[in-house]
């Protein structure tokens, strides 16, 4: 029998005394899935998580059959992540040195990185940014430097943490083009339930705990029900203890 490509089985993680994700089981193999929660829900800690960025204080995270949290070598051909703010993310003054580090973790040799960096830039018709100082481009042009840095390692998934988040409508779409034409799976976390509409699947989280899974269609209207309800009320005014 095939292995769930994404498993979490009992996961639980507690920062200073904060319980942030609270017994998450999760079996996936679907191509779209998102994840959608209130601020401050758990969202982006799951996705690090997920990633193998965080070690969770209990319970297995897998992806490919990889233990993501143990073997940080195999974790990084089966998962990649997309961070809200790009310049979390890039390390590297220049595009193709960014796209290039990636490939290097793989182990490949010095013409195989450039290669691959080539064909990335080549992919997305972006050959004329390979010397481009990455400081010097918009949000919108940084995130696209990121993503393609994580589709050259070529990953089974894509962890996308609210990644159009502050981008104008016109960048946002067309990110979103190139998100749409991805082969790998993509986990994304949003607040935003009309980023999910849509997806075969959508996991709601609230207050690290799992409180609804299973299509767009029945997730996303439950969500925003509540998030409506809530929004009526006095809900700023709680303080949490």
């Amino acid at each position: 029998m095939t292995p769930p490509l994404l498993e979490m089985l009992d996961v639980d993680l507690a920062v200073d005394g904060r319980r942030l994700l609270d017994g998450i089981n999760l079996t996936a193999h679907e191509r779209r899935i998102g994840i959608v929660g209130r601020n401050g829900s758990g969202k982006t800690t799951l996705s690090r998580v997920m990633a193998g960025l965080v070690k969770p204080d209990s319970g297995r995270v897998r992806v490919g059959g990889v233990n993501v949290g143990d073997d940080r070598k195999a974790a990084i051909r089966q998962v990649g992540i997309l961070f809200q703010n790009p310049d979390h993310q890039i390390i590297f003054p220049t595009v193709e040195e960014e796209i290039a580090f990636g490939l290097g973790q793989l182990g490949h040799d010095k013409q195989a990185v450039a290669e691959g960096t080539s064909a990335m830039l080549a992919r997305f018709d972006k050959s004329h940014w390979a010397k481009a100082a990455v400081h010097t481009l918009s949000q919108g042009q940084k995130q696209l430097v990121c993503l393609m840095a994580v589709l050259a390692m070529a990953p089974r998934v894509i962890i996308l943490d609210e990644p159009l988040s502050g981008l104008d409508i016109p960048t946002r779409m067309q990110l979103t083009r190139y998100l749409d034409g991805i082969e790998a799976t993509l986990v994304h976390v949003s607040h935003d339930p009309a980023a999910l509409a849509g997806f075969e699947r959508v996991i709601w989280l609230s207050d690290g705990r799992i409180a609804q899974d299973g299509p767009a269609d029945d997730v996303l209207p439950a969500f925003t029900t509540k998030m409506t309800e809530l929004g009526g009320a006095d809900d700023i005014s709680d303080i949490a203890g």
